[in-house]
């Protein structure tokens, strides 16, 4: 026997890796890489949901404020009047501008929402004008977006349910809604107040 022979025999196999065994792991690093993105993509979606959903109930909770500041009829208005809802002249503003009392905001819904001027909502300066473009919100961040308003009659003995006929107490509930391409909608938030009418002492 050849000194070459005998010492390729007394080599040792150096450890390795097979083609199988490489594209196994290689199966399960991709299988594993898949997954974690799958679940980075879920809590990225279920945060901007989050976001949505707070910015809604802000808007929700100040539009309610300021249905909240006007009163509860016109002027010339019976606080049981038998149809809610604003005047042709109250429309004019294209915002709620002109809305006097909480009964003109019945029925109302904009979309994408506006502010007081009917304005793009978060382009207003409160003054009718715009403010400056960089302090604005981006144009399409609103545009599928919905705000209604609904006012009606409750219940004197449960303010959970609605009244048929007038009573001295209604109820003012603003929705939030996200307007899907699909055509779908997505309630974001509601906001549901109570306000009764206390009438005057007679003289």
């Amino acid at each position: 026997m050849s000194a070459n022979v005998a010492t390729q025999r007394g080599r040792t196999r150096q450890p390795g890796f097979s083609l199988v065994e490489a594209l196994i792991a290689l199966s399960i690093t991709s299988l594993a890489g898949a997954v974690l993105l799958l679940s980075v993509q879920s809590s990225l979606d279920t945060t901007i949901d989050a976001v949505d959903q707070t910015i809604a109930d802000g808007l929700a909770q100040q539009t309610l404020d300021e249905i909240l500041t006007k009163r509860y009829e016109g002027p010339t208005e019976s606080p049981t009047a038998t149809t809610l809802g604003p005047s042709t002249s109250e429309l004019l503003s294209g915002g709620t501008t002109y809305f006097d009392d909480a009964d003109d905001y019945n029925g109302y819904t904009a979309t994408p929402i506006k502010g007081w001027y009917g304005e793009l909502f978060g382009t207003g300066d409160d003054s009718g004008n715009l403010r400056l473009a960089n302090f604005r919100v981006r144009r399409e961040f609103f545009q599928n977006w919905r705000v209604r308003v609904n006012v009606y009659y409750v219940s004197p003995d449960d303010h959970t349910l609605q009244s048929a006929t007038p009573t001295y107490f209604r109820a003012i509930e603003v929705t939030v809604e996200q307007l899907k391409s699909s055509g779908a909608v997505v309630p974001l938030a509601t906001r549901k107040r109570v306000i009764t009418y206390i009438p005057p002492p007679s003289s």
